[in-house]
């Protein structure tokens, strides 16, 4: 698993957010139909794509240890929603080369099942939020 280091998370403008983490930028926008301008995946996009690259990276780990090749494997991710809009499950669909070794395809499937930020939502962790306050002129902040 990854530190517990902060993320820094700024509103940019309009509907635009960013966060920084590692020295990385994540940019996300809401949709236009959510008084966005859709320059960059949703909070709830960039979301769903952190289950499949991180399945994406439990695969490549996978065929790397094992010398087969993965280039050619895709990772198809299909979220299903209920009739509130709830996320209510996904499928994960391995698309495999026709050389990729036969012996090798369950155990593939046991992998993505392995995936970190999947292993999290299944134990999920326990949220908290307060309030601080930027101390004049020193970008310190207290807590209120």
């Amino acid at each position: 698993m990854e530190s517990g280091r902060e993320i820094i998370v700024r509103l940019t403008g309009g509907r635009r957010v960013e966060a920084e983490l590692n020295g990385h930028h994540v940019l996300t926008d809401q949709p236009q139909s959510n008084g966005g301008e859709d320059t960059a995946p949703s909070p709830f996009q960039v979301f769903l794509a952190s289950l499949g690259t991180c399945a994406g990276i439990f695969v490549q780990g996978f065929c790397a240890k094992r010398g087969i090749p993965y280039k050619d494997i895709r990772l198809i991710e299909r979220p299903t929603y209920g009739s509130t809009g709830a996320l209510e499950s996904v499928e994960f669909e391995l698309q495999l080369p026709p050389d990729f070794p036969a012996n090798y395809q369950q155990a593939l499937l046991r992998v993505v099942d392995q995936c970190s930020v999947k292993r999290v939502i299944e134990s999920p962790p326990t949220f908290t939020s307060r309030v601080s306050q930027t101390l004049a002129g020193d970008g310190r902040h207290g807590a209120v």
